[in-house]
């Protein structure tokens, strides 16, 4: 009956507009988005925070505090198999053709999701619950210590966390379960990612509870709580820390360094698994939302590397160094005078006059700005070690800020030319959060499109803010300038590596020197970087191909409408819609220019 309505309503549309003297063209016919499909995606959504409660919490969605699942047993995945197998027999019913513009390229992102997670969980990666760059134990960390997603305002949020922590028994349990799963299949982590996880596990434990990082909620509760709800919740995090978490990550470490460490793969990419070159085709297609061929990429890393080079020589001609470009790195990486912090205070000021810098010239590039208030912190000592500068999204309601992380061992081996300008663009403003936060308040999207991520888009519009440095008001020192190349070099470097190892083209060994003959970063610094691509296949992907694509359709817009072009408004329409794969990104903008 609705389409019925619907089709009617369109009809006598077309019939007024015939019977005028004014030519019709498809723009001037308004349809208006369904209202039955919108119910659905509501449905979607909501039913998908009761299965993934941590991406609830994330976005400030308080309802599901409590709820820790281990989403990787076989049995949970049959279940996300049925919810994505029933939301995409649900949308297939509708006429695409018959949809307003907002609800076509709902359907389109909303279709190939529900495609991609039901092939994604044919894939046996579930035997890898966790590794040492990302994954629950982690996480953990980062809820708990009371400065992350989860909220410790109320007495419910800190009996919440209590309840919550408590699964993390169950988790790890599961883990070990699924570990065992994955020796028995030869589906394992690499071992040298395996010796990086021992320590997460034990640095994160604390024989005394009060110097734990779960006790951070403790030392920080508000006042306005009772003495007998302070005593009640004190008793309770010291015996939660105790008797459910520190034996927790004790039992997951003792598996690992003695049961699993000794069966680990001595292999570096997925290659080497069973049925691993399809699982890295299918996550080359997931992060970069394209039909890319592991080859194209690799050439086209090969082609960006040799033209970032040349810039990067240029840039030593301009300092004047005499001695190549391995010369230069290694200059760029023990001159003192490239260490000119003392305390970590510096630091994270450094990065606070980039914003104040920048701030004037953002005012001409962007239309509209996000509400989403923004703060720069150090990264927790827990995590360091194994952490990149890192953006954490904010809330949608605006109650959590979005902050830009930035790890820092010793401030005084802080380096300027670690690209502290074109890493400030990226991963804070107008990067990440201007992309995040205008997508999260964005309440004329689906609530399913206001918090999804595409690594393609997303990574890539950071990445392509890093080129709008000199734009900006950045890069005039050349220094800086080399920091921004080598962090563009960096992403290039990603597209050789990471399709080399996981192909087999290359090992570990040989990916770290090709990372160190072609930038200005240290073995330490490398090893990490080769290992998170190593534990994560195509994510490191995602940045450059999502980024010349942005880049080739701003100069295609440039040429097409000349003077009619217009920056701001460029990128006020490239972010209106939140991020979408790359395929529809740019038939988005196509329309737009036209």
């Amino acid at each position: 009956m609705k389409k019925m309505i619907f089709s009617l309503v369109l009809a006598a549309s077309i019939y007024a507009c015939s019977n005028s003297n004014t030519p019709i063209t498809n723009s001037e016919i308004k349809i208006d988005d369904n209202k039955e499909l919108a119910i659905l995606f509501n449905n979607y959504y909501e039913e998908r925070l009761t299965l993934f409660p941590l991406d609830a919490t994330s976005i400030g969605d308080n309802r599901y505090n409590d709820k820790l699942y281990a989403d990787f047993t076989d049995s949970y995945r049959a279940r996300l198999n049925e919810f994505y197998s029933q939301n995409l027999n649900l949308v297939s019913k509708y006429n695409r053709d018959s949809l307003s513009d907002n609800d076509q390229i709902s359907f389109d992102i909303f279709k190939r999701e529900m495609e991609m997670s039901i092939e994604g969980l044919t894939f046996h990666d579930n035997y890898i619950p966790t590794q040492q760059f990302w994954g629950m134990p982690i996480t953990m960390g980062l809820l708990g210590n009371g400065e992350g997603n989860q909220p410790f305002k109320t007495v419910k949020d800190y009996d919440n966390w209590i309840t919550r922590a408590k699964q993390f028994t169950v988790w790890s349990d599961s883990a070990i379960v699924y570990f065992r799963k994955g020796i028995a299949a030869n589906y394992m982590l690499p071992k040298v990612l395996v010796e990086k996880m021992l320590p997460q596990m034990s640095d994160i434990q604390n024989t005394n509870a009060t110097k734990s990082i779960f006790y951070g909620p403790i030392s920080k509760m508000p006042n306005s709580f009772s003495q007998a709800e302070k005593d009640r919740l004190t008793k309770a995090y010291l015996s939660l820390i105790r008797d459910e978490i520190n034996p927790s990550y004790k039992k997951l470490g003792t598996f690992l360094r003695d049961e699993y460490l000794p069966k680990a793969r001595i292999t570096t990419g997925v290659a080497a698994l069973p049925n691993g070159i399809s699982f890295y085709n299918y996550m080359i297609r997931f992060w970069t939302t394209t039909n890319k061929t592991s080859d194209e990429i690799y050439k086209t890393g090969l082609a960006e590397v040799d033209r970032i080079t040349k810039e990067m020589e240029k840039t030593k001609t301009e300092v004047k160094f005499d001695g190549d470009m391995k010369s230069f790195f290694g200059f760029l990486k023990t001159d003192k005078s490239m260490m000119p912090y003392k305390i970590a205070k510096e630091v994270l000021d450094a990065f606070a006059t980039i914003q104040t810098k920048i701030d004037p010239k953002l005012k001409t590039m962007f239309g509209r700005i996000p509400k989403s208030k923004f703060e720069i912190r150090q990264t927790e000592a827990f995590r360091a070690a194994s952490a990149s500068a890192e953006y954490n999204q904010g809330s949608a309601d605006g109650t959590r800020p979005g902050i830009f992380y930035i790890p820092i061992f010793d401030a005084t081996k802080f380096n300027i030319t670690s690209g502290m300008e074109s890493l400030f663009l990226h991963e804070a403003i107008p990067g990440h959060h201007y992309q995040i936060s205008l997508q999260q308040e964005n309440e004329a999207l689906p609530s399913f499109r206001r918090f999804l991520w595409f690594g393609a888009y997303g990574e890539g519009w950071a990445l392509y803010c890093e080129s709008l440095g000199k734009e900006l008001g950045c890069y005039t020192d050349p220094y800086q300038y080399m920091g921004a190349l080598g962090d563009e070099m960096h992403r290039a470097v990603r597209l050789v590596v990471d399709v080399a190892m996981h192909t087999g083209k290359m090992t570990r060994e040989e990916a770290i020197k090709y990372m160190t003959d072609h930038e200005a970063i240290s073995t330490e610094g490398a090893t990490a970087e080769i290992e998170r691509y190593m534990a994560i296949p195509g994510q490191a992907l995602s940045y450059k191909i999502g980024a010349l694509k942005i880049r080739e359709l701003r100069t295609k817009y440039e040429k097409q409408l000349e003077s009619a072009f217009k920056i701001a408004d460029f990128h006020d329409e490239l972010l209106r819609d939140g991020v979408m794969p790359l395929d529809l990104m740019e038939n988005k903008m196509d329309a737009w220019a036209e």
